[in-house]
């Protein structure tokens, strides 16, 4: 009777299993799927049952550099880092082998297909809307394995060097164009405004010659400067008025 007493407890201290509160347990009867274990000690008969663990804590998944065409066939490398988790902890273990090396497996073939439907530019410029496609290309697709994608997003674009000079040299034309629109928008500008003091200095009668008079006192404090001037008619017709022939 010892001995009965001493087996049994010994078969109930084997079968005590410790889920932690970030698992579930997977339990098999007889090799059938007979039932999830929640988080503390659960009992697990030997020879009879087995069990699996699931983490369901977010994973993180680094989809390495994947060479790729875009659109406007140009081969860039690409590489992304997805984070999901698991929803279904019975799925992923009675649906996929592994379904770690799934879904990374996954997101390799989503993300070149994905960067080979744009162009250059729309990749360089849109990075958060071709990550968000991504997610929910991969999203639908790992639902039967009972995974959840919660975001993908791409690290880095590695251009060929040919590329980077185009575009470098593409970025320097575009700046001195808004150079050249810039300066002849100032251009535009002075002259108008020089075409109103014009009219506004013809309209009164002297004031070119103080405009003159002016002129000639901010370049005479510099005494390094020669000067040479005309004599506005105005002047000379002052003189011609007080010393008539």
């Amino acid at each position: 009777m010892l001995y009965i007493i001493i087996f049994l407890v010994f078969v109930v201290l084997v079968s005590i299993k410790q889920i932690n509160q970030y698992q579930l347990g997977v339990r098999f009867t007889l090799g059938r799927y007979t039932g999830l274990m929640r988080p503390g000690w659960r009992l697990v008969l030997p020879i009879f049952q087995s069990y699996t663990k699931v983490d369901l804590r977010v994973r993180t998944v680094d989809v390495p550099d994947q060479e790729a065409i875009t659109k406007d066939n140009i081969s860039v490398k690409v590489n992304a880092v997805i984070f999901y988790k698991v929803s279904q902890a019975e799925k992923v273990v009675l649906e996929v082998e592994n379904f770690q090396f799934a879904v990374s497996q996954l997101a390799q073939t989503t993300m070149r297909n994905v960067v080979g439907e744009v162009q250059l530019d729309e990749l360089l410029s849109n990075r958060d809307d071709i990550s968000n496609k991504i997610r929910l290309i991969v999203d639908k697709a790992t639902d039967p394995w009972g995974i959840k994608v919660d975001s993908v997003e791409l690290k880095d674009v590695t251009l060929p060097e040919e590329m980077k000079r185009v575009i470098g040299k593409q970025a320097e034309a575009e700046r001195e164009k808004r150079a050249v629109i810039i300066k002849a928008e100032g251009e535009v500008l002075a002259a108008d405004n020089m075409a109103k003091a014009a009219a506004i200095l013809s309209a009164s009668s002297g004031a070119l010659h103080l405009r003159t008079l002016q002129t000639i006192n901010d370049i005479s404090s510099d005494e390094s400067n020669t000067m040479i001037f005309a004599v506005p008619l105005e002047v000379l017709r002052a003189f011609e008025q007080k010393h008539p022939k």
